[in-house]
């Protein structure tokens, strides 16, 4: 099975985060932060990138104010600017076609994680996991194992796919190989400074590999 992560691999979620983002710092009388600013933040998850864009972070007695805020936002507009990375579509109605099982891990909630992969993919991709208060984020594995129980793949060969450094370290928790993508929110330079085994740059890349 192929296990994708969700921002930055299938989905540039980038603009409608920055959006929701900002309009929460603004509301809550907070600098505002830019696309670099941004994407430098993301991959922990949308409370880890509230709290990385305030002043002393969690500690910050607004925190919980600014992060609901964002989160009631974001929910009302995941999907104002998300759409699929070039060659995503085809690539996962190729994987189809072979027979190959996929599913969907992200640290974004669960329920804008089903959201977005029933309105972008519907059954190109067997489930979606998102964190939950029964699930972690990650890098710890749960996500990972639960998707695996779900589409019954605990026998197959799974194969992780993601674009950041908290993809390689879910990875590697989970015992699984780690294919990473550069045309998310890391540069393959960084990638490859965080000693990502495998980078691929192009959706039809994976095909050649698998």
């Amino acid at each position: 099975m192929l296990i994708f992560d969700l921002d930055g691999t299938l989905l540039n979620t980038a603009k409608d985060l920055e959006n929701a983002l900002n309009y929460a710092l603004r509301t809550h009388g907070f600098p505002e932060k830019d696309e670099t600013e941004t994407l430098a933040l993301l991959g922990n998850g949308i409370d880890a990138l509230v709290a990385g864009a305030l002043p002393q972070e969690r500690q910050n007695p607004e925190f919980e104010k600014v992060f609901a805020t964002f989160k009631n936002y974001y929910s009302a507009h995941l999907n104002d600017y998300t759409a699929p990375y070039p060659g995503i579509i085809p690539l996962l109605q190729e994987l189809q076609k072979r027979g190959i099982k996929m599913g969907i891990v992200s640290n974004k909630f669960d329920e804008g994680v089903k959201a977005l992969a029933a309105k972008f993919f519907g059954r190109l991709v067997g489930h979606a996991q998102g964190v939950s208060d029964t699930v972690k984020k990650k890098p710890a594995p749960d996500a990972v194992f639960a998707l695996i129980k779900e589409l019954n793949a605990e026998k197959e060969k799974n194969i992780y796919i993601g674009d950041s450094e908290v993809d390689i370290e879910t990875a590697q928790n989970a015992g699984l190989p780690c294919i990473s993508v550069s045309w998310g929110f890391r540069s393959r330079r960084f990638l490859r400074q965080i000693g990502a085994a495998t980078i691929i740059d192009t959706p039809e890349e994976l095909l050649a590999l698998i």
